[in-house]
């Protein structure tokens, strides 16, 4: 029996690419795996491609001087690692990180930026992307400012929840610490209290969401503000 090939249209951006666009992007779309903790790219130097995951998630981190970080985003199907490319800076201050392993493609940077360039359905599509991502970079800072770990925590499962097809995360304590910027002791004890409110099941690495509307009850307003703000630039996409 044949294994099906890897659809691009399972990535929302590409999959909201109108015909004549779709008809120049399909061939050069390079299908790749996402293994997990796989660096994409370094802070400071320029990505050769953008990426466009299916099923992975990938985190946007800053990391400082002395080795710890924190998360500033996630993506996933719903977009696009890589926005510097077709922005102008060519590099960020961040690294981009597999966060949950799975499946993607690939676009060669200067084919982003031909296709930006032409200032057509291309260009408002992925401006709206970026505003939809900065208002997810805007909202973390304010909610790791202001919302206990236990919000942060419910707010980090739900948004990585909308980005994978089922309901279950491969993700260690200490992975997670890294992504939120806090002890991994402080993970340990909201995941706990979580779990014995039945909200989900935390083993061996593995955290299965048993009572999503529980989460998006206990959870701050930071998550629907992110979630509101991707379905308000992107749609008519089916996000989310």
């Amino acid at each position: 029996m044949s294994i099906p090939s890897p659809d691009p249209r399972k990535n929302l951006l590409l999959a909201a690419l109108p015909p004549e666009e779709w008809a120049r992007w399909e061939p050069e779309l390079e299908p790749v795996t996402m293994p997990l903790g796989q660096v994409l790219s370094e802070s400071g130097v320029a990505m050769t491609h953008v990426y466009f995951p299916t099923t992975a998630i990938v985190s946007l981190l800053y990391v400082m001087e002395d080795g710890a970080s924190a998360e500033i985003a996630v993506i996933g199907n719903e977009g696009l690692v890589g926005i510097s490319l077709f922005m102008g800076g060519e590099t960020t201050p961040s690294r981009c990180v597999v966060q949950s392993a799975g499946e993607g493609f690939r676009l060669r940077g200067q084919a982003l930026k031909a296709e930006f360039n032409r200032s057509g359905p291309v260009l408002h599509l992925l401006l709206r992307y970026t505003q939809a991502l900065i208002t997810q970079m805007a909202q973390t800072a304010a909610c790791n400012r202001h919302h206990s770990l236990d919000q942060q925590l419910c707010r980090w499962l739900l948004l990585s929840l909308d980005r994978l097809a089922g309901n279950e995360l491969v993700m260690t304590q200490e992975l997670i610490a890294n992504m939120l910027g806090v002890r991994r002791e402080g993970v340990t004890e909201a995941a706990l209290s979580l779990q014995r409110d039945g909200l989900i099941r935390y083993q061996r690495g593995r955290i299965t969401v048993l009572d999503r509307a529980g989460l998006e009850q206990r959870t701050c307003e930071c998550y629907a503000v992110v979630r509101r703000e991707y379905e308000r630039l992107l749609t008519p996409l089916p996000l989310l």
